[in-house]
């Protein structure tokens, strides 16, 4: 074996075992879901007289097309207004803020206790936001919304009650519905994903008395839970799944709710999933790193802290799969001496394992929701080839996690996007150009040509995962690349346009 061959297949195969390592921890959580699922939480009653005071936070930063959207539905909760504050906590250095004052004067002048509070700088961002709102919320409980939801009149109903009845709970989470899925292939392969995590890991999760995370919005906390447990802190990029470890690790107890919904939009432009999908990423890592010695240290059992590393290290799963998509090709030609018949005993079975257990995790999420969820099948290959298409992104965020390169937390730019008719091209928020869309596009054309050379040496077994790297990869990078020179040249136009996402910059 030549000296390349040593040094690439201990990599190849590191990169495969941990792929499949992950892929048996899907397989592990769906069986957790349906051992579980009779343990789903019951909805206490709870008197009129018994109802407490609620702050219902707003965190937002320059969202002019979703504010007032969000502001009229959380104004419309079917709840006493004498337990009701509402506070907006804007962060904008645009248009938002004359929206922001608008809404908020008009409600007011109803009789509802909402205020608008602004900072003259953005040390914490959203983090730092919720803790500035947090210090003078006048509720005992703090219900948050992003600015993309539109939350159900009952939501704090629905909610308090588990939070009364049992005052070792800390934080009640809704599962997210999405208000525009059906508006295009991205948004409905983004569903698809949201619902595998809501419903088959935060389902199994719950249900089996393992950890779980509040998703930054569309739930509800005890102040005094955020308080013993450190408050909102913005030393990684995902302050909710931060402060939810370091809660549960304080012996807190956290309730989900997946039969009950709160709708939001989901990005419509794939930069703006990838941008998402970069924070989530980084963010799991920096968490990881912060808080693992600190749970190895608990007296936790064995099986809540393996699942527990699991959940917070899944994201370097975007890391060894696109290791595995640079190597795939080059190990399959340095073992071919070896027989192709020993590579279809071993990869094969492989590859097939972790693509029918990721395809199983999400087609019962799909079952378990929606009646309609046989005509939501054809999906699932997008979802896998989409999956493969982000790995250099989300890769990316992984090692920068991991080496701890401080960056910016970047918002997603919210468009009002909900039904076919509407449009996200005049919208003026936008993202910056950068290069991962041409390494996705180059791995696209890499496997295009990986997909002719096997089928001009007769070896068809490995097609399929090959065919689903080069749409991914073609899919992703060049819908990024195309939205990316479309923004670029409105940029060029519109002298208020705004790179709402950009490239990731260091922390000021």
């Amino acid at each position: 074996m030549e000296t390349w061959q040593m040094v690439l297949l201990p990599i190849y195969c590191l990169a495969l075992g941990s792929l499949m390592l992950f892929s048996f921890h899907r397989f592990v959580i769906v069986h957790l879901y349906f051992k579980n699922r009779g343990n789903a939480p019951v909805e206490p009653s709870i008197s009129e007289a018994d109802l407490p005071s609620v702050t219902v936070q707003l965190p937002i930063y320059n969202e002019f097309y979703v504010v007032e959207r969000l502001i009229r539905a959380v104004a419309a909760f079917d709840y006493p207004r004498h337990l009701l504050e509402i506070q907006v906590l804007d962060d904008s250095t645009d248009e938002t803020s004359d929206v922001v004052r608008r809404c908020v004067a008009e409600f007011r002048s109803r009789g509802l206790d909402i205020v608008a509070l602004y900072r003259d700088h953005r040390q914490g961002y959203k983090a730092g936001a919720l803790e500035a709102g947090m210090q003078v919320a006048k509720g005992d409980y703090i219900a948050i919304f992003d600015a993309d939801f539109v939350p159900h009149a009952d939501f704090l109903r629905r909610t308090v009650s588990h939070l009364m009845a049992d005052q070792r709970v800390g934080m009640v989470q809704m599962r997210w519905a999405h208000l525009n899925r059906d508006y295009s292939l991205i948004t409905k392969v983004q569903a698809i994903f949201l619902d595998g995590h809501f419903v088959m890991e935060h389902g199994a999760r719950s249900l089996s008395g393992l950890f779980f995370n509040f998703n930054g919005t569309a739930g509800i906390w005890r102040k005094s839970c955020i308080r013993e447990a450190g408050g909102w802190q913005h030393d990684t990029l995902t302050e909710d799944l931060d402060l939810s470890y370091r809660a549960q690790l304080a012996g807190w107890k956290f309730v989900y709710l997946n039969n009950e919904t709160a709708p939001a939009e989901v990005p419509v432009t794939v930069n703006g999933w990838k941008a998402q999908q970069f924070r989530w990423a980084k963010g799991s890592v920096q968490t990881a790193k912060k808080l693992l010695p600190r749970l190895l240290r608990s007296d936790l059992s064995r099986g809540v802290k393996m699942e527990a590393i699991l959940h917070l290290c899944a994201n370097t799963s975007y890391l060894m799969l696109a290791i595995l998509a640079i190597l795939i090709f080059p190990a399959v030609l340095s073992r071919k001496d070896l027989g192709w018949y020993r590579i279809l005993l071993v990869d094969l079975p492989l590859f097939a394992s972790a693509t029918a257990v990721v395809s199983r995790f999400y087609i019962h999420s799909q079952r378990e929701i929606y009646s309609d969820w046989k005509s939501r099948l054809k999906y699932i290959p997008w979802c896998l080839a989409m999956g493969m298409g982000i790995s250099f992104n989300n890769g990316r965020a992984v090692i920068e996690g991991l080496i701890g390169y401080d960056t910016a937390f970047n918002r997603t730019p919210k468009f009002n996007v909900v039904s076919k008719s509407d449009r996200w091209s005049d919208k003026r928020y936008g993202v910056k150009k950068n290069i991962m869309s041409f390494l996705e596009l180059s791995a696209g054309m890499y496997f295009l040509y990986v997909l002719y050379y096997c089928v001009m040496v007769h070896v068809y077994f490995p097609l399929p995962f090959l065919v689903l790297f080069c749409v991914g990869f073609l899919f992703v990078g060049g819908m990024s690349f195309f939205q990316g020179m479309f923004d670029h040249r409105k940029r060029a136009e519109t002298p208020d346009y705004e790179v709402a996402v950009a490239d990731q910059v260091s922390t000021p």
